[in-house]
């Protein structure tokens, strides 16, 4: 739901324009935005996978989640404090590395995981379009088919060129909170009625050993996924009067109202619907709302769902298309994939490289669990990197005051995120294919325009906030 990041965006259809970003943010609408840039298609889409894995206590992954993202967001508050203007976690790695290489992946993988989560919506929007309207695409075909569908309008949308206001943000982050709103009030009207079955809230569904640790730490990897966009709202800051002091209380209070938010809403969903019910198919919220208020509109809420996850993929497929046209700019990726329409001013070959991508995903991969699982993977990777990144520049001091994390904070940030990354965790092998794929793609692409450059004497230069920076995927 970020403002910024759809204002960066507009920023291609003038490649040579500074970002303007004057407006001052007061406290209050900055927490909507941080809020509305968390919430979205992770809770909407994966509440039902969640507790496939461990059952009833389907709320505990989410908590886990957030304290892992808690810890990271301090690192972030450290480093946009100290780098106002260099937010984003391909410069914190540049500055901290200096490795040119190292500096592409970070970008690429944010970019990679913009595309994924983005696929994960279209997904998403599909099946909830599906459920609400009656269309009984139960999955196959008819789902991919929509979430094709539904990709090529945003590439339309995309290329068109979108700007976005600070009123539409609020509107777009209130549908989505109402949408929440409404499965906690329903869960809670329940309860007080002596409905659903509030003991299941305790139910460990244990691993074939009898364990409890291991589908906890599984089920936390596929969770992470309803925390990103933290890291993409720190780019307020720049719009943040007085931001040491402003921003890091209202970062931290973002976080908990959507963590606390996520466990109330997992809270209400397994008291009305069972595990095995919840994790069948990809809509798990709209079972709740059918199984606490039978009498509730389904098509209304089934809107919010689709409305909700596709500001999310517009966002993460404008985003995407902005750094995949920043890198083309610092000759890291190949120069066509810089190229900028004549007439709509937007980059329109790394539009289409970027769709193409999304694609390959809805087609070849369509799970929801695969494809927000990957973006998980891929952020908890870039994660690590950030909290190293943090170490290592603790020797480089700058004049103005700035937020300072205790020193412990980025040492378990960059364990824990390093930890729920790894094969250990039960991580869907699939994944790591995903990711290894898209990764390696951006390889390939990256050493073909080594060998360009060479040939033709250019050397890659140093990134920019305008080329990599504040952009990062949105939930």
């Amino acid at each position: 739901m970020s403002e910024t990041t759809l204002a960066q965006a507009a920023v291609t259809q003038a490649p040579s324009a500074e970002p303007s970003l004057h407006r001052v943010m007061g406290p209050w609408l900055l927490l909507l935005f941080i809020v509305g840039d968390i919430l979205g298609t992770g809770i909407y889409a994966l509440t039902g996978q969640v507790a496939k894995q461990v059952g009833g206590v389907v709320w505990l992954p989410f908590l886990v989640a957030f304290v892992v993202a808690m810890i990271t967001a301090f690192s972030y508050l450290e480093l946009v404090t100290k780098y106002p203007r260099a937010a984003g976690a391909a410069l914190y790695t540049h500055k901290a590395f200096g490795i040119h290489f190292i500096t592409f992946i970070v970008a690429f993988a944010v970019m990679c995981s913009g595309i994924t989560s983005a696929s994960t919506a279209s997904r998403a929007f599909a099946a909830n379009m599906s459920s609400a309207f009656g269309l009984n695409l139960s999955g196959g075909m008819g789902i991919t088919l929509i979430g094709l569908g539904f990709m090529a309008l945003v590439a339309a949308v995309n290329f068109r060129g979108v700007g976005e206001s600070v009123k539409a943000n609020v509107v777009l982050t209130c549908v989505e909170l109402t949408g929440l709103l409404i499965v906690i009030f329903i869960g809670l009207w329940a309860i007080a009625a002596g409905q659903g079955d509030v003991s299941r809230i305790t139910q460990f569904k244990p691993a074939a050993d009898g364990g409890m640790f291991w589908p906890v730490i599984a089920a936390t990897t596929l969770a992470f996924f309803a925390m990103v966009g933290f890291e993409d709202s720190v780019n307020m800051a720049e719009e943040t009067k007085d931001p040491t002091r402003i921003f890091p209380k209202i970062l931290l209070a973002g976080l908990v109202i959507t963590g606390t938010i996520y466990v109330l809403v997992s809270v209400s969903a397994i008291t009305l619907v069972t595990p095995e019910a919840l994790g069948e198919g990809e809509t798990p919220l709209l079972k709740v709302v059918a199984a606490g208020a039978p009498n509730f509109p389904i098509w209304i809420f089934g809107f919010i769902t689709m409305f909700a996850v596709a500001n999310s993929a517009l966002i993460n497929m404008l985003m995407a298309s902005r750094l995949v046209y920043g890198m083309s700019r610092e000759h890291v990726l190949p120069p066509a994939l810089g190229k900028v329409h004549p007439t709509r001013r937007s980059p329109y070959v790394a539009i289409g490289f970027t769709t193409l991508l999304a694609f390959a995903l809805i087609t070849f991969v369509g799970e929801v669990p695969a494809l927000g699982g990957t973006t998980a993977l891929l952020l908890l990777c870039v994660f690590t990197i950030v909290n190293i990144a943090v170490l290592m520049l603790r020797k480089d001091t700058v004049e103005h005051e700035h937020f300072r994390t205790p020193t412990i904070l980025p040492i378990a940030g960059a364990i824990f995120c390093a930890f729920f990354a790894g094969p250990w965790t039960g991580r869907d092998p699939v994944q790591y294919k995903i990711a290894g794929i898209l990764i390696g793609i951006g390889v390939v692409l990256w050493l073909v325009t080594v060998m360009v450059n060479r040939a033709t004497g250019v050397q890659p230069s140093d990134p920019t906030v305008e080329d990599l920076g504040r952009g990062g995927p949105v939930n």
